[in-house]
């Protein structure tokens, strides 16, 4: 009986050895774990590549192509300790502040986020306009809505908030330009009354008006954003994890070659990237090392790119790296059509 005792007592401490062990070891791996994927106050910038712009802006009764029209994009992440610390060693691979991504300390993710949103809708919308004019199509503005984009730290005793459509102040409907000459016109520490859109609801707000450098203010940051009506019908409609100005050249380049009977491709793949106003004049962006060398890998043939300094920096990548691809640097939506017709 004490044999047995004795044997199940060695049993009994050998398996609490055993867990204790496993609990060690689980604790080791979970702490691990929690250590990889603590947020980090980083955005993580992971390479790039391109994709036919053609999956996402369609029109009725489109002429084809027989080449492709792609946008240059680059993948963004929010930084994780584990995605932080390969940064420092895979190629490539790059940290973005979150704070430069702010307009003040305090504003959200999603604050960000909404303005990046917009920026596309914004070079949608302009694209849409720019190349429907350009191919002798109808194009007529419907509506243009105006957006809290930003709010300054400084604006204490504002209740507006980011994502707000600012439909009249004090009941008067304006311009975006007009909102402007109206708060300073005002004297400080005067109340405005503002109506704006929040969530689908209607809702009025109040922000006081201060004094800063001189100039009277309610500290917030206002884009436009117009919505048009086109014959024929247009339908843009982007993936849910983008965002960003950055495709408007190629959204209204896609748009064009749709709406025209000649083949602005000349059967190439055509890669590129920048911004694009009303005005179809054509804007510089960032990370365009990433975007030229995505370019090369997804097999573009020519890359388009903003002129100035995304072209000089697009070249010293081109040269530094040997690759092969033929550049092309433009300023307005016009040229660009000029600089494609070449390639017949």
């Amino acid at each position: 009986m004490n044999k047995i005792q004795t044997v199940l007592t060695e049993y009994k401490d050998s398996f609490l050895d055993l867990v204790r062990n496993e609990i060690k070891y689980l604790v080791k791996l979970l702490a691990i774990a929690m250590i990889c994927f603590v947020p980090m106050n980083y955005y993580i910038i992971v390479g790039g590549g391109i994709s036919d712009i053609g999956s996402r802006v369609k029109v009725e009764n489109s002429y084809k192509s027989k080449g492709s029209l792609n946008i240059s994009y680059v993948k963004e992440t929010q930084g994780i300790f584990l995605t932080y610390a390969l940064s420092y060693v895979m190629p490539n691979w790059k940290r973005l502040q979150a704070e430069d991504m702010k307009f003040n300390s305090t504003e959200s993710n999603k604050e960000v986020e909404f303005r990046n949103y917009l920026n596309l809708d914004e070079s949608s919308s302009s694209a849409l306009k720019v190349s429907y004019e350009a191919a002798g199509k109808t194009v007529n503005l419907v509506k243009s809505h105006i957006y809290v984009i930003g709010i300054l730290e400084s604006a204490t005793e504002c209740e507006l908030q980011v994502g707000d459509e600012i439909l009249a102040m004090d009941g008067q409907e304006m311009e975006i330009h007009e909102y402007g000459k109206y708060v300073q016109s005002k004297n400080v520490n005067d109340v405005i009354t503002i109506k704006v859109l929040r969530r689908n609801k209607e809702k009025e707000v109040k922000a006081k008006v201060y004094l800063d450098k001189d100039t009277p203010l309610i500290g917030i940051y206002m884009n436009i954003l117009n919505e048009y009506e086109t014959n024929p019908k247009a339908t843009i409609k982007f993936k849910k994890s983008e965002s960003g100005p950055s495709g408007g050249l190629m959204t209204a380049l896609s748009l064009y070659n749709q709406l025209v009977k000649e083949d602005i491709t000349h059967g190439l793949k055509i890669a590129g990237t920048g911004t694009i106003d009303d005005e179809g004049y054509i804007g510089e962006i960032g990370e365009v090392k990433y975007k030229v060398l995505g370019a090369v890998v997804g097999g573009a043939d020519v890359f388009l790119v903003p002129a100035g300094d995304n072209y000089k920096d697009t070249m010293k990548v081109v040269k530094k790296e040997k690759l092969k691809i033929k550049v092309i640097p433009v300023k307005t939506f016009d040229q660009a059509l000029k600089e494609l017709a070449k390639l017949s």
